[in-house]
């Protein structure tokens, strides 16, 4: 249909790049998507570290509340953070009771409620391929490196760190090819404010029926997460290939 309407041809694709609300859709997705993409990496690392620092004990509990969310409906998460943090919600009244705001903060139906909602979401499937690596990583190494001289924080940059890189490769693919599509969460939580493709296509569907606009729009999503997944295979290909005799 991207093709075929209102007429043949790639009309639509060029009407799209030339649109101002499209547009706008379009960077609000990816400014949000990578400001997302990069704290949901941050604290997945830190997160990962102390998996891999915690004693046996410590570590079954930390997995618990890592997967624990995993169990939930992300409608329930989306309703719950609406529950926490609105004007009338439980984190407002509990700072507006002890004197700390004189007024309500607006915590959700903007960015920063999508953001925060879409990092929750994503932090379960960045949190355990980086575990994975991490774990697989000999833990005399460091050790050794300040054996060496290296200092602690040498030995965790130039030993550690590189180690850990394909699972935090891997953490950055997953969570931003699952960022680009989000669309329960900036739709609940955005509250038609910060509006993102994947509930911009639903609009042009079910409201406006611009059903040009969203099959081009649908057709390029899905483009782009071709083309992720290609490479990401094509460099895992090129990361676990033995080297020829």
């Amino acid at each position: 249909m991207s093709f075929l309407v209102p007429k043949p041809g790639f009309g639509n694709y060029l009407a799209v790049l030339v649109n101002p609300t499209v547009r706008s859709v379009v960077g609000n997705t990816l400014w949000i998507s990578c400001l997302t993409v990069g704290i949901t990496l941050l604290l997945a690392y830190v997160s990962a570290y102390g998996l891999v620092q915690a004693s046996p004990a410590g570590r079954k509990l930390m997995l618990t509340s890592v997967l624990l969310p995993l169990w939930i409906s992300v409608l329930v998460r989306n309703y719950a953070w609406i529950a926490l943090l609105a004007p009338g919600g439980i984190a407002n009244s509990i700072l507006l009771h002890l004197g700390w705001l004189e007024h309500p903060l607006s915590l959700v139906r903007n960015p920063f409620g999508v953001v925060l909602g879409m990092v929750h979401y994503m932090l379960p499937y960045a949190i355990l391929p980086i575990y994975a690596q991490m774990a697989q990583i000999e833990g005399a190494l460091p050790g050794v490196a300040r054996s060496l001289g290296a200092s602690r924080l040498q030995a965790f940059v130039r030993v550690f760190l590189p180690l850990s890189r394909p699972g935090l490769a891997a953490a950055a693919f997953i969570t931003s090819i699952m960022s680009l599509g989000f669309y329960l969460t900036p739709a609940i939580l955005g509250g038609g404010k910060t509006v993102m493709v994947a509930e911009f296509i639903s609009v042009q569907v079910t409201e406006t029926l611009r059903w040009d606009i969203a099959t081009t729009l649908s057709t390029l999503l899905l483009l782009v997460t071709g083309g992720l997944v290609s490479r990401f295979s094509y460099l895992l290909d090129l990361a676990t290939a033995k080297p020829k005799t």
